[in-house]
């Protein structure tokens, strides 16, 4: 069981590795910040927290399902 979590986090740390490889090779090719867009910035900042939230209200429920106390 702990060589499973081992393997797991080595594949998240190489996948981590790779993707900072590609963030430098493209930041060496194409030196220039992008251009700021302040709709497209505001967008990543808070579309996906209210889609998470709206997700959690349609598919959480806080009520028991039994419709009584917790048995434990």
């Amino acid at each position: 069981m702990e060589s499973m979590k081992l393997a797991g986090m080595a594949r998240l740390w190489a996948l981590a590795l790779a993707l900072s490889a590609l963030l430098v090779a493209a930041g060496q090719r194409w030196p220039a910040p992008l251009p700021l867009q302040p709709a497209l910035v505001w967008g990543l900042v808070l579309v996906p927290p209210l889609v998470l939230g709206l997700w959690l209200l349609t598919h959480w429920s806080l009520a028991d399902p039994d419709g009584g106390e917790s048995k434990h």
